[in-house]
């Protein structure tokens, strides 16, 4: 039986523990004993590299009820909120951060749920942490990765489990709707009164369901439901959803929301794109085998202003649009909806990629940057995870079960590249009336340096970093050593487009955990040039994501 070691801390460190569970038994098994183990932080915290920004939407069009829904959907989103504080970190994080004496380590531990810097590689920035788990606090901090494949386990793999050890020390799974019984709880009456309070049938039915899964870790009824609510001008997305936390396996989901409002207007501009995907699948440039299955065709597209986040989508890096379900079964039958939160994207644009922009592009260049072509680029790149296939071609399993901790990066590859094939060939057919293409690729291209300033431990940071080394090797772009400023080149860079797709699509379908892993590895990297070409970024005081001011008072429902 291997047995747990209690580590010899002090300060900050030895009072996370002490207040996480110590070492005394199956309860004590969190992340944060291993990670304290390290020397004491060099990073320092860095709050400024957030702009803030004060979520707000135009509720006046919504009735009192509806306004009353809000204000439950964001109480149950709060417990989400708490929730997922537990994964990341552990179950005393309330006493840790009131713990901290400097507000500027107190701020920044908020921001990213925990001593972790999550868009600079994870390092820890207060004193006594060593560096972040792989597997959060979903597996026993003393847990070796052979111990755990060793191991015979009911839900060994499942999303809706934790990994803990008995009275014995041998390792068990515990489900969420147990694990986290009376949270989830109260959750679930906040949901079904919000449901007693909506006008919309559809809706009120997917309430019920979402609360029924959290109680039983069964979501694909609630899944199946929500597909079919899309008229309705409220939404939320609820419950533990992306895998992205566990960096070990990949397998266990992190509690998050969102709170919604449905901008009418541009939801309807969009809805057309999704009869597309079938046949923008068939024309994919990959042998037939890895485009075999056929998109669901009830598919939609809508524009959101967002008014809430909460846990998962809430740390470092915020969400600007949304494709779920993540359930294949759900996808191969019904398709998925894709959120395009316009707000939240409006923020980063004039706040993060215009200035970013005006330092790395080219004066000739910058004019094609533009906030259509930035939403455009998210859009398809949301609709393009529907393209490519969720199973391997050999049928040994789904893409996500064979990639494990490389899936979520080779998705998030995939969808961005496809994105602007997509754009490229709707635009060529005729599809996007009288745009100019170039307005995308410069954008694209811009929006490169945004998303590596995420941190290379992000799916999204590596997934950009492959793809801006893949586009480097194949001349998609110049970069004046002079003015240290970037060129995108057209037809190179509609080049790189198509191999890279053949590359990621290929990987996918083939399920090929160690080509994965050695692109990642070979291509996932931030050269010394480009490291000096983002600290001018950070020279020039641009901001690295949002934070949202947020909640009922913001949005005038107190």
């Amino acid at each position: 039986m291997k047995q747990k070691t209690c580590l010899r801390l002090t300060g900050a460190a030895l009072l996370s523990v002490l207040l996480l569970g110590g070492c005394g038994g199956p309860d004590s098994e969190v992340a944060v004993t291993e990670a304290t183990s390290g020397p004491p932080a060099e990073v320092q915290p860095r709050p400024d590299i957030y702009a803030e920004v004060a979520l707000v939407s135009d509720l006046s069009g919504l009735s009192s009820e509806q306004r009353q829904m809000l204000v439950l959907m964001i109480e149950a989103s709060q417990i989400m909120d708490g929730l997922y504080w537990r994964q990341a970190f552990g179950d005393g994080y309330q006493e840790w951060l009131a713990s901290i004496g400097v507000a500027e380590q107190r701020q920044f531990a908020e921001l990213n749920y925990g001593p972790w810097d999550r868009l600079d590689g994870d390092k820890p920035f207060m004193p006594g942490f060593g560096p972040k788990p792989l597997g959060a606090n979903f597996y026993p901090a003393d847990m070796t990765h052979e111990e755990f494949e060793a191991a015979d386990l009911n839900d060994k793999t499942g999303l809706y489990s934790l990994v803990r050890r008995d009275e014995s020390g041998a390792l068990v799974t515990v489900p969420y709707h147990v694990a986290y019984a009376p949270e989830l709880q109260k959750a679930a009456t906040l949901l079904r009164a919000a449901a007693e309070l909506s006008d919309h049938e559809g809706f009120a039915n997917y309430l019920r369901l979402r609360a029924d899964a959290l109680l039983t870790d069964d979501f694909q009824v609630s899944d199946m439901a929500w597909m079919d609510v899309k008229t309705n001008p409220i939404e939320l997305v609820i419950g533990p959803i992306e895998t992205y936390e566990d960096q070990l396996f990949g397998y266990r989901s992190a509690y998050e929301a969102y709170v919604l409002i449905k901008d009418m207007e541009w939801s309807e501009r969009l809805a057309r794109f999704a009869e597309f995907l079938p046949e923008l699948q068939r024309g994919l440039p990959v042998d037939d085998i890895y485009k075999a299955e056929t998109p669901g065709t009830d598919s939609d597209l809508n524009a959101y202003d967002v008014v809430y986040y909460a846990g998962h989508s809430n740390a470092g890096s915020k969400t600007i649009a949304i494709n779920l379900p993540n359930d294949e079964e759900v996808q191969l039958q019904k398709g998925a909806r894709r959120l395009q939160l316009k707000n939240a994207m409006r923020a980063k644009f004039e706040k993060i990629l215009e200035p970013i922009a005006d330092v790395l592009i080219d004066d000739s260049q910058r004019r094609h940057v533009d906030f259509d072509s930035f939403f455009a680029n998210t859009m398809f790149h949301e609709v393009a995870h529907g393209l490519g296939i969720k199973n391997t071609v050999d049928g040994k399993g789904t893409v996500r079960q064979r990639l494990l901790e490389t899936a979520s990066s080779m998705e998030e590859g995939k969808a961005d590249i496809l994105g602007l094939y997509m754009i490229t060939k709707l635009h060529e057919a005729g599809e996007l009336g009288e745009i100019d293409l170039r307005n995308n690729y410069v954008t694209f291209m811009a929006g490169l340096f945004r998303s590596i300033r995420f941190g290379a431990t992000s799916a999204h940071g590596k997934a950009t970093m492959v793809r801006f080394n893949f586009f480097a090797e194949h001349g998609a772009f110049v970069r004046d050593p002079e003015k240290g400023t970037y060129t995108v080149d057209f037809q190179r860079m509609q080049e790189a487009m198509t191999e890279l797709s053949k590359l990621l699509l290929t990987l996918q379908g083939d399920g090929d955990y160690a080509g994965a892993t050695r692109l990642m590895e070979e291509k996932g990297v931030v050269s010394a040039e480009l490291q000096a070409d983002l600290d001018r970024l950070t020279s020039a005081s641009i901001p690295v994501d949002v934070v949202f001011n947020q909640g009922v008072a913001e949005l005038g429902l107190e």
